[in-house]
C-alpha cells in the first residue's frame, strides 16, 4: 500500500511538473506574417483583403488572444505585414524575410494569384503552410504540394461554372450563339477563360466562340479590342481581368459608344463600390458579374453576419479609404478559418495545422458560405452565383440573381437596354 502511496503521489507531481512546463511553453503571441499591396494594380484587391484580415486580428485581440489548443488558453495575436507594392520580386523576397528572419508561426499570402504565386515555391522549399487568401490559378494545386491551403475564393477553375452554364443552358431561349472571351493573361483570369472554353465544350451546345484573346494585364487601352470583337457580331461577351482591367474596358466600352447585348466583367461584382467610383453608375448597368457574399447574405454559423461585418467594417473603416467588397469579406474569412483550425490543432506543427483545416471542410460556414476543400487544398466551396446589375430606380445599382435557378431573385434583362 506504502508503494502504491508513492507510485501516486510521483505520478501526481510529474503530471503537475509536466503540465506547467507546458504552459510555461506557451508562446507570448502568435506571429502571423502578412503582405499587402498598398499602391500597382493589385491594391485594389489587396488592401480590402488585408484590411479585412486585421478587423479579425483586432477583435481577437479585444477578446484576449485566439484560443490554441496545444496550450489550452487564449494567445495575443502579433501581425506582421510588410508592403509589396504590387511588386512580385518584393513579394518574394518578403516572404522569404517572414520566414526566415521573422519566423513568424503562420503564414499568410497577399490577395490576388499573381501575388501569390511567388509564395507557393517559397512556402514549399521551407515546409510552411501557405494560407492562400484568394489566389486561385489552378496551378498553384498539386497532390504533391501538402504546403498551401485556399481560403476564401474557390479555385479559379469552377469559378465561371455558372457563367458557362447560363450561356450553354439558358443562352440559346434567349438567342444567344455567338460567344467572345477576352482575359488578361495570368493565373487568375487564364485559368478562368480555361475554365470557360471547357465548361462551353462539354456543354454540346448551340453556342460557339467567335472571339477569343488574352491580353498582358497591365492592358489599359481596349479601344481597338472592343471594335476587333464588335466585328465578330457577338450576342455575348465575356471579359476576365483584374480591376483595373474592367475599369479601362468598361470605360472605354462608353466612350465608343458600342453596347453588346450581353456583357460579363468579374469586379462590377466583387468590388461594386471601387466601379461605381472609377467607372460610374450608368457603366455598370446591364452588365452581369459574380454576386459575391458581400451582396448576398448566408447564414453565418460562425463569425459574424454580413450587417454585423458591414457594421464593424463602417465603425473601422468608414472613412473610405477602401472600399467595402468581397475583398473585405475574403479577409475576414481567412482570420475565421484560423480561429477555427488554431482551436483544433494538436499543435503548431505546419502540417498539424493543415490537417486542422481540412477538417473543417464541409462543416463551417461563415459569411462567405461553405468551406470546402479537395485534397489538393483548393477551395471549391462558396462558389458565387451569376449575377446582373441593374438600375435600382433610385439612381443606383441593385444586383439580379440569375443563375443557377434556385438561387434566382429575377429574369435576365436581354438584350441589355
Amino acid at each position: 500500500m506504502f508503494r502504491k502511496l508513492v507510485f501516486a503521489l510521483l505520478a501526481a507531481s510529474f503530471a503537475a511538473f509536466a503540465g506547467g512546463a507546458r504552459a510555461a511553453a506557451a508562446p507570448a503571441e502568435i506571429k502571423i506574417g502578412t503582405l499587402y499591396a498598398s499602391s500597382g494594380n493589385f491594391a485594389a484587391i489587396s488592401m480590402p483583403v488585408h484590411y479585412g484580415l486585421k478587423l479579425w486580428v483586432e477583435q481577437m485581440n479585444a477578446e484576449g488572444g485566439v484560443y490554441v489548443k496545444p496550450f489550452h488558453k487564449k494567445i495575443p495575436i502579433k501581425l506582421i505585414a510588410y508592403d509589396d507594392q504590387s511588386n512580385t520580386a518584393t513579394a518574394a523576397t518578403l516572404y522569404n524575410q517572414l520566414i526566415t528572419q521573422d519566423k513568424v508561426d503562420i503564414l499568410v499570402a497577399d490577395s490576388g494569384s499573381p501575388l501569390t504565386s511567388v509564395a507557393v515555391p517559397i512556402a514549399r522549399d521551407h515546409k510552411m503552410l501557405l494560407i492562400d487568401q484568394t489566389g486561385t490559378g489552378a496551378a498553384f494545386f498539386s497532390k504533391d504540394n501538402p504546403y498551401i491551403v485556399l481560403m476564401s475564393d474557390p479555385v479559379s477553375s469552377i469559378w465561371p461554372k455558372y457563367v458557362a452554364d447560363f450561356l450553354t443552358q439558358e443562352g440559346p431561349k434567349l438567342g444567344i450563339k455567338r460567344i467572345a472571351l477576352l482575359y488578361a493573361t495570368n493565373d487568375f483570369t487564364g485559368t478562368q477563360a480555361n475554365a470557360v472554353r471547357g465548361f462551353i465544350r462539354a456543354a454540346h451546345a448551340p453556342v460557339e466562340i467567335v472571339y477569343d484573346q488574352g491580353v498582358p494585364t497591365n492592358t489599359t487601352s481596349y479601344t481597338v479590342i472592343i471594335n476587333n470583337i464588335r466585328a465578330t457580331n457577338p450576342d455575348a461577351v465575356i471579359t476576365l481581368g483584374f480591376p483595373n482591367n474592367d475599369i479601362s474596358y468598361l470605360r472605354n466600352l462608353q466612350d465608343s459608344g458600342v453596347k453588346f447585348k450581353w456583357q460579363f466583367a468579374i469586379y462590377p461584382g466583387l468590388e461594386t463600390e471601387h466601379l461605381e467610383k472609377t467607372v460610374g453608375v450608368k457603366g455598370l448597368e446591364y452588365v452581369y458579374t459574380y454576386t459575391p457574399s458581400s451582396v448576398l447574405e448566408y447564414k453565418a454559423e460562425f463569425g459574424m453576419s454580413l450587417p454585423q461585418f458591414r457594421a464593424a467594417w463602417d465603425k473601422k473603416y468608414g472613412e473610405g479609404k477602401v472600399a467595402f467588397g468581397f475583398n473585405s469579406v475574403a479577409g475576414y474569412t481567412t482570420g475565421l478559418v484560423l480561429q477555427k483550425a488554431l482551436a483544433g490543432t494538436e499543435s503548431m506543427e505546419q502540417l498539424a495545422l493543415r490537417k486542422a483545416i481540412f477538417a473543417l471542410s464541409g462543416k463551417l460556414k461563415t459569411i462567405d458560405g461553405t468551406f470546402e476543400l479537395n485534397d489538393e487544398g483548393a477551395q471549391i466551396g462558396e462558389i458565387t452565383p451569376l449575377g446582373q446589375i441593374v438600375p435600382d430606380g433610385k439612381g443606383g445599382l441593385k444586383f439580379v440573381v440569375v443563375y443557377p435557378p434556385a438561387a434566382t431573385t429575377g429574369k435576365p434583362v436581354y438584350p441589355a437596354k
